[in-house]
């Protein structure tokens, strides 16, 4: 390989990002990051079953990520059983393509493990403070992120469910989850329709900093690029139009803008509460 860079016609890694990025990087070819430039979420799959064998690969491949301090504070929970899926879907807002997925899988963060060891060996757990959930919150991300890209570079698709949340203590139940285990996000697996879309993204100018972190003409990317990404892949619907009217064109920031001007989640705190975790 060369030190100059294919012209992206040449180049599917340069053609994936610069579909995702107004300022991406140039870029030797390198196949093995390819898959990973053009993922996108996956709501629409065959019928095609995926094999439950191949599953604990990737589930094997996905908790070889990194975890902190080697704690291994994630589990992730595959929903074989057709019935259970369903529950499940109907506790996530029950969204058509949720229901409709061949498989679901759930990534719970758990720092139960952790606390038995103390209570087994009668050693005080010295750390019952906010980053015990968190740190396990990393952990489950991590996994789940790995999951992810080893389903593309086969060919699978998927899409996160953070509405797990939603409904935490209810999809608690429906996976006999104890306390300290708490759902993290779902995740819908299958052989995908037809490829995902490219979504597009902030500039890298806005998302990735050198030696400190930086804001300038933060107002001006994000109008660039709200004019980009309304142009390329423009909104199907409007949130809340009875509140805020119609937006034309219907943004990117306006649509996030619209998305935290109402609740989401509030009770989310009182629930990790209840499971025995504390938040100081």
């Amino acid at each position: 390989m060369t030190d100059s860079v294919s012209n992206t016609n040449e180049n599917p890694l340069q053609a994936s990002l610069d579909a995702r990025f107004e300022d991406a990087p140039p870029t030797q070819m390198r196949p093995e990051l390819e898959t990973m430039a053009r993922r996108g979420s996956c709501r629409h799959f065959t019928d095609k079953a995926v094999d439950p064998a191949l599953l604990r690969t990737l589930s094997a491949i996905a908790l070889s990520s990194p975890t902190k301090s080697d704690l291994q504070q994630r589990d992730i929970i595959l929903l074989e059983d057709p019935d259970r899926r369903a529950r499940l879907a109907a506790l996530v807002g029950g969204q058509d393509w949720v229901a409709q997925a061949p498989m679901l899988a759930v990534f719970c963060g758990n720092n139960r493990r952790q606390r038995l060891l103390h209570e087994q060996a009668n050693i005080p757990f010295a750390n019952d403070h906010f980053d015990a959930v968190f740190n396990a919150a990393c952990d489950a991300a991590i996994a789940l992120g790995a999951f992810t890209s080893a389903a593309d570079a086969i060919g699978l698709g998927t899409c996160p469910i953070s509405a797990v949340r939603n409904e935490a203590r209810a999809v608690a139940d429906l996976l006999d989850l104890p306390d300290h285990v708490f759902p993290f996000a779902g995740l819908a697996i299958g052989w995908p329709k037809h490829p995902p879309r490219i979504a597009k993204r902030l500039p890298l100018s806005v998302t990735v900093h050198t030696d400190r972190y930086q804001e300038t003409d933060l107002p001006e990317a994000i109008a660039r690029y709200d004019a980009d990404r309304a142009a390329a892949q423009p909104y199907r619907s409007q949130r809340f139009v009875e509140t805020f009217g119609e937006a034309d064109p219907y943004t990117w920031s306006e649509d996030k803008m619209r998305q935290y001007s109402q609740p989401e989640r509030a009770d989310f705190g009182a629930y990790i509460r209840s499971i025995g975790f504390k938040l100081d």
